[in-house]
């Protein structure tokens, strides 16, 4: 098992900035504001030869029992509990605080190895900081800066000296080596969007059964996008928790650009992604503009009516729901719908079978002769228009590749072939196919004309 190291500290000290400095990618949101990181997140660290869990947490501060401070700080004690050793982190500039002395034996108390690092060492003021620290009592400080990358050499002197040494490692197999059976074991990667309390991390808590994730009736709670671990009816998932996303116009402070700017990049890497909308503001604007980017960045879509449980219960409000997806959402048209109730777990099993089935539709690819025969079928049954008194020419058609199902289409004068027609190519492709709801990609080419260099020259 990975060994596990927790980077601690009073808010503000540089924390997630060391985080990305360790994991060699920016995934933990930074900026000036004390208390941006709210949840714990993980990485894959990698310093020289050292390989470890890292695990980024909010900043240690004292809250009123039950409020958001509080529960960010149990998300703290939790880390410092699953970590085999502890990153306590000062800011060397700033000095000592009567806040740093008293999380100093907090960390004592968790009876873990504890590395103190000086950040922000840079410089006189740094030096003299970091020199402070050893009234902390807990060893050496470590001097760095994390956003320079400057002391990292010594960081990893202290961090070999606490990790054990490394195991022999097998023989990595390569990709072709892989069979199918690997492939189809490996996580399905599925990200949660939706707008501000849509109940995003309710569901994901509901189905960790454990309150991994900070949530809220305030708007905004989320900031980073947290990726966690699932295993649900022997399906692995990695699951990833979002901010919510706003109108662009209503975005103004920096940090909520930020957060949302990772929750895009979750929507890009991942395969599956489930847009959550609240039971009794449901197909709005902001929901539609979701839907639509999820549409273009090609991944496979799963629609969840979240609050299912606060809604009056009608005859046929399920077919309802279906109609008005299909009304609304054209470009995904047949995309699977779930009424959930993120709170008390109403629908949980149908969205996860939901979600395995989108990824199916998603992967899928189709024959080139039963292709070629729904393409001669459906051109007779709707030959393509002609434009500017010519007729086009539609040859053949090829799946390229699948995730998302990729056709390219051979013609004659491709810029002239109309929208209208390539629409109802791709409705006639998901109904013939079973395709429903995955994005359809179908790339115009045209065939090379043979007699082309026959043609008369002008006298």
């Amino acid at each position: 098992m990975s060994f596990t190291i927790a980077i601690i500290g009073r808010p503000n000290v540089g924390k997630s900035t060391l985080f990305n400095r360790l994991v060699g990618q920016k995934l933990a949101l930074v900026d000036d504001e004390p208390g941006v990181t709210r949840d714990r997140r993980e990485g894959q660290a990698r310093l020289g030869d050292l390989e470890f869990t890292v695990i980024d947490t909010a900043g240690l501060d004292e809250g009123a029992k039950g409020s958001l401070t509080a529960r960010m700080q149990e998300q703290t004690e939790t880390a410092i509990g699953l970590a085999d050793a502890l990153m306590f982190v000062i800011d060397a500039r700033a000095g000592l605080t009567p806040n740093d002395r008293a999380f100093a034996d907090f960390a004592r108390r968790a009876n873990k190895p504890v590395v103190l690092v000086a950040n922000k060492s840079e410089g006189k003021h740094g030096e003299i900081g970091a020199m402070e620290s050893y009234a902390l009592g807990l060893g050496d400080p470590v001097q760095i800066s994390a956003e320079h990358g400057e002391g990292m050499g010594e960081l990893y002197d202290a961090l070999a000296a606490l990790m054990p040494e490394p195991a022999e490692e097998a023989e990595e197999l390569d990709d072709e080596a892989v069979s199918e059976e690997d492939l189809a074991r490996r996580p399905i990667r599925v990200a949660i969007v939706g707008r501000p309390n849509a109940g995003k991390s309710t569901l994901i808590n509901h189905l960790l059964g454990e309150e991994r994730l900070l949530t809220s009736a305030e708007a905004g709670t989320t900031r980073d996008s947290i990726a966690v671990e699932i295993t649900w009816q022997g399906r692995d998932f990695r699951v990833f928790d979002t901010a919510g996303l706003r109108r662009r116009s209503r975005i103004e402070e920096k940090l909520e650009k930020l957060s949302v700017a990772d929750a895009l990049r979750a929507v890009r890497f991942a395969e599956v992604v489930v847009m959550m909308m609240d039971a009794q503001h449901r197909f709005e604007e902001q929901d539609l503009r979701i839907a639509d980017l999820i549409e273009r960045e090609g991944r496979a879509i799963v629609l969840a009516v979240n609050k299912w449980d606060l809604m009056e219960r009608k005859p046929h409000l399920i077919s309802a729901l279906r109609s008005d997806a299909d009304h609304w959402l054209p470009q995904v048209r047949g995309a699977p719908i779930v009424a959930v109730s993120g709170l008390m777990g109403e629908g949980i099993d149908r969205l996860m079978k939901a979600i395995q089935e989108a990824y199916a539709v998603w992967n899928k690819r189709v024959p080139t002769a039963a292709l070629n025969r729904w393409f001669e079928q459906a051109i007779q049954a709707n030959p393509p228009p002609a434009v500017s008194g010519r007729r086009l020419k539609l040859n053949y058609i090829t799946q390229t590749k699948g995730r998302p199902p990729s056709f390219v289409l051979f013609c004659s004068r491709a810029d002239a072939v109309p929208q209208s027609y390539l629409r109802y190519l791709t409705n006639s492709l998901r109904e013939a196919f079973e395709l429903p709801g995955t994005p359809i990609r179908i790339t115009l080419r045209e065939k090379a004309n043979p007699f082309a260099h026959k043609r008369k020259r002008p006298s």
